[in-house]
């Protein structure tokens, strides 16, 4: 099994190894002679140099195909995707995004067929996620398949199963580039008020251990809710203790069906203005696909999905022209002068206003008046 990709990324060439940050940027014709090299033979001196010097591994005399895997080039321009590979999940979170956690989705065969078209269109880089992607049945052969087809993969869960032995034993063999875990509270009582599950802290406390004793490559998303704000600095201690990187997360959105449950967990008190949306890739070089093979621009803007397993890869053609429309600012946003400055893209704007949400949860105007 391969421990360094070769593969385009945009305009550029990389050489990554699964389960580290960083790479190495690669000219063109280097790539180039690795696609045509000879896999029985061993590596070019250049890369063995290379490789030695960036991550202290010696591969001098061993033969190209028994550690790297090179990847195609694809003419579809994609580099980063995320996947719902279910909405299921063991939590029942109060300010989750995604409603009702219903568990549904593809048979094994149509989820490695979505995969391969994934990596087709050149996603080098994968987010598993959920609902709790690690509950999900289907879910080692899936990351299996993804990590042999080179990607570089995320996993973005509760923590809750990350103790069993058998998922700890894959990602030895098959490291992940990054999991990330999120926190809901740093005592019992929050912990499982916000999670709506009796044990939930003790399935977080467990999992994190023996993940941090595995030295997965953890990140926390520290999440504050009504329920746990008085224990943000406690989160935040923990990870510190813990030796662990943490981004804190404070504001609500409404739930992928535009309803506004979800906002009902919001901490009034830690309600942030978010910094102005500049734009971004989605829909471009990233799309998000639900446990349905059905593909997006984005986690939010899931108007006008498009199949993979009725349409093959030939159906994101289109995405990028969804993208361009769903960004426009239209309805209450169409005219607004502050629009240039605007914290929230259209999409999520467009979830908001159907879930009633009140101005200063999302808009400009809304701050404004609050202050």
């Amino acid at each position: 099994m391969h421990g360094l990709i070769a593969s385009p990324f945009l305009e550029r060439h990389l050489i990554l190894r699964p389960g580290h940050e960083g790479g190495l940027l690669i000219p063109q014709p280097n790539y180039e002679a690795l696609r045509g090299h000879d896999p029985t033979l061993p590596a070019p001196a250049w890369l063995a140099s290379a490789v030695r010097d960036q991550w202290d591994m010696d591969v001098t005399g061993w033969p190209t195909g028994t550690f790297l895997l090179v990847r195609e080039p694809s003419t579809w321009g994609y580099s980063r995707a995320s996947w719902e590979i279910n909405l299921g999940c063991n939590f029942q979170c109060k300010h989750c995004y995604l409603g009702l956690k219903v568990y549904s989705g593809m048979p094994l065969e149509a989820k490695l067929n979505c995969l391969q078209i994934m990596a087709e269109a050149g996603v080098l880089w994968l987010q598993i996620t959920g609902g709790e992607p690690t509950v999900d049945k289907d879910f080692m052969p899936s990351y299996r398949a993804a990590y042999e087809l080179g990607m570089m993969l995320t996993i973005s869960t509760n923590a809750s199963l990350l103790w069993r032995e058998d998922l700890l034993e894959m990602f030895e063999r098959f490291p992940p580039y990054r999991v990330t875990v999120s926190m809901y509270g740093a005592a019992r009582d929050s912990y499982d008020e916000l999670t709506q599950r009796k044990g939930a802290w003790e399935q977080f406390t467990k999992g994190m251990n023996a993940a941090r004793n595995a030295g997965l490559p953890l990140r926390m998303s520290v999440i504050v809710t009504s329920d746990n704000a008085h224990e943000e600095a406690d989160m935040v201690r923990l990870c510190q203790q813990w030796g662990v990187e943490y981004n804190v997360f404070t504001n609500m959105t409404p739930t992928i069906y535009g309803t506004g449950e979800s906002l009902t967990a919001q901490s009034k008190k830690h309600l942030r203005m978010r910094k102005p949306f500049t734009g971004c890739n989605a829909g471009h070089t990233f799309f998000h696909t639900d446990p349905h093979g059905m593909v997006s621009i984005c986690k939010i803007g899931r108007d006008d999905q498009i199949s993979l397993p009725a349409e093959g890869i030939n159906g994101l053609a289109r995405l990028g022209r969804i993208a361009d429309r769903l960004m426009l600012r239209t309805g209450g946003c169409s005219g607004c002068q502050l629009s240039g400055s605007c914290t929230v893209c259209r999409p999520l704007a467009k979830h908001y206003q159907e879930a009633k949400a009140p101005l200063k949860s999302y808009c400009q105007h809304g701050m404004q008046k609050a202050e």
